[in-house]
This record gives C-alpha cells, sequence and structure tokens, in this order.
C-alpha cells in the first residue's frame, strides 16, 4: 500500500466548513430534543402532553414543549446529521430548515395560542426562537454556501475534481 492511498481516504472523510456546521446543528437539535424529556431540565414534566397547547411543560422553564415537539427537535436533528455527510444536502438542510423555521414563526405569530392550531404548542419565546433559528441558519447557509471551496472533500471534491456536472472534462 502506498502513500496516496491514505491521503485519499483521509480527504475523502473531511468535512467543510458548512457540513461542520450543519452537524453541530443537527447534533444541538438532537440535544434539545432529548433534554425535552428530562425531567427537571423541562420544568412540569408531569404536564407534557403527546400534542396541543395544553402541554404545560417548558424546556429550560421557558420553551414550551410536547412529546410532538420533541419528536420534532429529534427527527430535525437526525436530518442534520445525515445531511453533514454531504456538502449539497448541508447547504440543503441549513437553507430549507431555516425556511420552515420562519413559516413556523409566522405560523406561531398568527395562531390563536389556546386555540387547537397550536399543536405544536408553541409560546412567544418558541415564536422568537425560530425567528433568530430561520434567519441564522438561512445566513449560515447562503454564506458558508456560496461556493464549494478547498475545504470540500468526499463525493462533492471528486465531481468538482473531475469537472462532472459542469460539462468540462
Amino acid at each position: 500500500m502506498d502513500g496516496s492511498t491514505t491521503a485519499g481516504h483521509a480527504a475523502t472523510t473531511a468535512r467543510s466548513t458548512l457540513q461542520k456546521v450543519a452537524l453541530v446543528v443537527g447534533i444541538v437539535f438532537l440535544v434539545v430534543g432529548i433534554a425535552g424529556f428530562i425531567p427537571g431540565i423541562t420544568s412540569n414534566y408531569s404536564d407534557l402532553s403527546f400534542a396541543g397547547h395544553h402541554s404545560n411543560a417548558k424546556l429550560l422553564g421557558i420553551f414550551e414543549v410536547s412529546v410532538l415537539h420533541n419528536i420534532v427537535h429529534l427527527l430535525f436533528g437526525i436530518a442534520g446529521i445525515a445531511a453533514a455527510r454531504a456538502w449539497s444536502a448541508s447547504r440543503g438542510y441549513l437553507i430549507g430548515g431555516g425556511v420552515i423555521y420562519l413559516v413556523l414563526w409566522i405560523y406561531g405569530l398568527v395562531i390563536d395560542k389556546e386555540s387547537a392550531a397550536n399543536f405544536v404548542p408553541l409560546n412567544s419565546a418558541d415564536d422568537w426562537l425560530h425567528f433568530v433559528l430561520g434567519v441564522g441558519m438561512i445566513a449560515l447557509g447562503a454564506l458558508l454556501g456560496r461556493r464549494r471551496h478547498n475545504g470540500v472533500t468526499g463525493h462533492d471534491a471528486t465531481v468538482a475534481r473531475e469537472g462532472r456536472g459542469t460539462g468540462t472534462h
């Protein structure tokens, strides 16, 4: 075995900054989803319901949560971790996820918090956190994903290096 095989393998396992950010965001969502099921981190844990505005459980005593809300965080975390495997998926996760959070922000602003429409559940703290997450994720995806640069590795780097998809060889 020569040195080029080892170096080639190492290059395919490194992540771009964009991928690292998607991974970190995914891990944070995963941790938040798990924390929503831990009494003490979630106040009024005995009031945790599956869904709806009647769940009085609050993550960190601030953000209303339910079993459904926690599951959404877990799934969003898993999606981020999976997306971090590829540059384009990482960019899509951050920008697409940011758009989803901005839609949730608007939804939270327009619904009656005491109505059945508040099925997640959401409170004002959730609404403004969704705004910050939406803007932040879109900004990260757009700024870090403007172009693929030297930090890109793995399949995306192979495609770029070989000129596939660009019409050049």
